[in-house]
């Protein structure tokens, strides 16, 4: 399945696009069609036998043109440039110079006697020739909405530009047909006759229609230019040259040309042209363009740097990493770019109505006319109401609606540094209902220090930490990094370790100077018999103060322990009390053992936390939650891969420079948990524009074509005429774009006006909070295993059988059977049968078999 962007051109309203997207999708291949109005593009998923041939082919035979847009050799600033606006000030301009005098003549002195030359002050003949000429040259200066409206009309495709040219030849027709009339009056000497035709044109209304409409299409275009901002001002922050050591010598290139594996010179005050790694050099950059943190960040040799940040102080020397496309940068505009050529789910209601208005409204139309003439009006009378009725609706409102709300909002969020991938994702996240957040990383710095160094007395601290440290040397896992830094800071000399095996949620092991070892979680050690009741105790109180207990052995024999503690960050208590403010239950996710993490949800302040969990059961908990609401999944993209992928809104953090995560659909440049908030917020915000959006483009129309019908008229005698319909008309998407242009002063990290949305019931956690009990087998919750003893003699053998097995750690009940020669032994987590064995051989006695039972 291929995904391609195309350029479409032609289109006009939202009847436009639904046509569009109706053409493509009936090309064999096509899965789906997504066309943007505002960005005048669409994204279609194909595959054989569909080709980007074929779906230009198929929007050219619906009226209009498409082109891929990987295949223009536009450069994107020129794509955005709103050429349209200064062609349609240009044409309102024209227009106006004849409107005005037109006006002057058919209003001003037919109606309130204005003076006029005397070869027209009796001559409603050159009058009316004036006004033909006049309204003719309106007509060819916008002749856009007839050359768009009638094409539309041939491929049964009609569009608002048909309604426009509808109502305008109509008016102009009928005028011309009254001029034929007056010259049968004058032809039969009936001055007075000529005088009332004058009076039974509508030449003026003609031109004061395209001139209105246009008037609101240079707002409207002006307008959606004004969408586009965001994107473009990130353009303009890459610089256009770069500083560049070839061959020794530095000079000056164009940054388009900067290579990856180039050496590049930043100076103070400059901005840096890609994205690269410091070599030489210290200085404070300013990331605010990319991240929107307003403080800079210090800088030196070794750490990434990107393009279009604000290098302050200091000269750096950097080598290119990510150049051209791959750039932070040009990610960041591609992804608010493709987010907006997706379509969101709200607004499927608005595309299923403009597949039809049009045509609906010009039914309407000739309706309205008729029903008109069966009542006894005048064709003059009908034919104005039908008009009206065809110059007041306005498909362009419906299709507007969404996608120049989706497209600020974008902007918005952007230049927070919250990067929403699609349309999907920005209204979904305003719905959440649960937010699971990740622990480590994500509550937490991500930053864990070795606090506790607990040695068994046969050992030393050095040497606990040798072995710990050379395991945990080849695991990438931020606890192992604690680890290992805790060593070097020690200057404690590693041993080399072979055979190594990471055991994901578990821990490691591997073979340290011919002698296999193993350190992790007590459980892991607990199943290799390497556990003592001693130091599951400490483990117990280490994690009681929010301390993760790491257990290391070696030989056959404990080491000891190392206590790592991870702390939460400043904002995430006030991050999950914002959201909790706004409705939503906030539960954390860690495979690290209850204790640490009961301590650290107490210390943020979480609803609920689900520890122990492997990586595998992550997505399982996702999926458990889902039955009782929308969830987004909180973690860093990576390791939480699949549990982003299946929640409802999967939200990356702490990207930086990595902001095209695939598992994630929005992608937080920072580590700030209080822009999970925000996103909430931002996306809410969304939506409510898009509710007044849509609200105001089915108002306007469901008022607007009933009284422009001439509905009122029985009981108030109001009527609406074409030229206030036209104005209005002009005015109605005008006012949607303006509306979801306010989004650009919502600031999304205020929390002042945040509203609590209705609460869905919290389910209940012990159905689901230890996964591997419901999901993978219950045999791990009081599990029993059975052991055949041999050499039990009296109920003196039997106590000690017992005795001896109830020292085990993790043993909850022990019964022995002296009749049956056996030992039952209960257990609230799996205990390996060699170490089961073992105490029962130190106690003087032989174990024939161990089964469970």
């Amino acid at each position: 399945m291929k995904t391609e962007k195309f350029n479409v051109t032609g289109m006009t309203c939202a009847a436009c696009s639904a046509h569009v997207e109706k053409a493509v999708r009936g090309v064999a291949g096509v899965d789906t069609v997504s066309v943007n109005l505002l960005m005048n593009n669409m994204m279609v998923s194909y595959e054989e036998p569909a080709a980007a041939e074929e779906i230009c082919q198929a929007v050219a035979a619906a009226g209009y043109g498409a082109s891929p847009a990987g295949v223009q050799k536009v450069q994107r600033e020129e794509f955005l440039a709103d050429r349209e606006t200064p062609k349609l000030r240009r044409r309102l301009l024209a227009s106006l110079c004849l409107l005005l005098p037109l006006m002057y003549v058919s209003m001003g002195h037919l109606m309130w006697g204005w003076p006029v030359p005397a070869a027209f002050a009796q001559n409603p003949w050159a009058i009316a020739l004036y006004q033909l000429l006049l309204t003719g040259l309106v007509m060819v200066i916008n002749q856009k909405f007839f050359v768009n409206g009638f094409a539309g009309l041939l491929h049964r495709a009609p569009n608002m530009d048909t309604l426009v040219a509808l109502g305008s030849t109509a008016a102009f027709v009928y005028s011309a047909v009254v001029m034929f009339r007056m010259g049968d009056a004058y032809g039969a000497g009936s001055a007075e006759m000529a005088m009332h035709c004058l009076h039974d044109m509508y030449f003026e209304s003609a031109a004061m229609i395209l001139t209105l409409i246009t008037v609101g299409k240079m707002l409207e275009a002006y307008s959606k230019g004004k969408t586009t901002n965001a994107v473009k001002s990130l353009m303009d922050l890459a610089p256009k040259t770069a500083h560049v050591i070839r061959d020794g010598v530095e000079m000056t290139i164009d940054a388009e040309e900067v290579a990856v594996g180039d050496l590049f010179i930043v100076k103070p005050g400059e901005s840096v042209p890609v994205d690269g790694e410091v070599v030489e050099g210290e200085s404070a950059v300013d990331e605010a363009a990319l991240t929107g943190e307003s403080l800079p960040v210090d800088k030196s040799a070794g750490d990434r740097v990107s393009a279009a940040t604000l290098n302050q102080n200091g000269a750096l020397t950097c080598l290119a990493t990510r150049v051209g496309g791959d750039t932070t940068l040009r990610q960041i505009i591609d992804m608010v770019e493709n987010a907006v050529a997706t379509k969101a789910p709200i607004a499927q209601i608005a595309d299923r109505v403009s597949g039809v208005f049009v045509p609906v409204v010009i039914t309407l139309a000739l309706l309205t006319g008729a029903a008109w003439l069966f009542a006894g009006a005048g064709i003059g009378k009908a034919l104005s109401y039908a008009i009206s009725v065809l110059v007041i609706s306005c498909p362009c409102s419906l299709g507007l609606a969404t996608p120049v709300a989706i497209m600020v909002g974008n902007g918005v969020g952007a230049g927070h540094g919250i990067l929403f991938k699609n349309a999907t994702a920005l209204e979904q996240t305003g719905r959440v209902n649960f937010v699971v957040l990740d622990k480590t990383g994500t509550v937490t710095e991500g930053k864990p220090r070795v606090t506790d160094i607990c040695p068994v007395k046969e050992s030393s601290e050095e040497e606990l930490l040798r072995v710990a440290a050379s395991l945990e040397h080849k695991s990438e896992h931020p606890l192992a990094r604690a680890i290992c830094e805790r060593a070097e800071q020690d200057q404690i000399a590693l041993g080399e370790v072979t055979d190594f095996k990471a055991l994901p949620g578990w821990g490691v092991e591997g073979v340290l100077k011919r002698l296999s070892a193993v350190g992790g979680k007590a459980a892991l050690l607990n199943e290799r018999g390497l556990m003592t009741e001693e130091f599951l105790r400490l483990g117990e109180e280490m994690a009681a103060e929010g301390k993760t207990p790491l257990y290391f052995a070696r030989g056959g024999m404990l080491v000891g322990m190392i206590a790592v503690a991870d702390v939460a960050k400043p904002d995430s208590a006030q991050a999950v009390k914002e959201m909790k403010g706004m409705g939503i239950h906030v539960l954390m996710l860690t495979g690290d053992n209850r204790r640490t993490a009961e301590a650290v949800r107490e210390k943020v302040g979480i609803d609920a936390v689900v520890a122990d969990v492997l990586p595998g059961d992550k997505e399982a908990v996702i999926k458990k939650l889902a039955e009782y609401g929308k969830v987004a999944m909180v973690g860093d993209g990576i390791n939480d891969a699949p549990a982003l992928t299946s929640a409802d809104v999967g939200i990356a953090i702490g990207a930086g420079a990595d902001v095209a995560l695939d598992a994630a659909d929005i992608v937080l440049v920072k580590s700030k948990l209080t822009d999970v908030s925000a996103a909430v917020r931002l996306s809410r915000q969304v939506l409510k524009n898009i509710h007044e959006n849509l609200f105001w483009a089915f108002f306007y129309n469901c008022i607007g074509i009933p009284v422009a019908a001439g509905i009122l008229v029985p009981f108030t005698g109001l009527s609406l005429n074409p030229m206030i319909a036209a104005a209005a008309m002009s005015l109605s998407s005008f006012c949607v774009v303006t509306n979801a242009l306010r989004l650009n002063f919502f600031d999304p990290g205020n929390a002042a006006r945040d509203k609590r949305a209705k609460e869905v019931s919290m389910p209940e956690l012990d159905g689901f909070i230890k996964i591997e009990e419901k999901e993978q087998g219950k045999e791990n919750k009081d599990m029993v295993k059975v052991l055949d003893v041999e050499g039990m003699m009296c109920a003196k053998c039997q106590a000690h059988v017992q005795k001896a097995l109830e020292g085990v750690a993790g043993v909850t009940a022990v019964e022995v059977s002296l009749e049956n020669k056996t030992a039952s032994v209960t257990m609230e987590s799996e205990i390996s049968d060699e170490m089961l064995s073992g105490a029962v051989t130190e106690a003087g006695y032989e174990v024939k078999g161990c089964r469970i039972a």
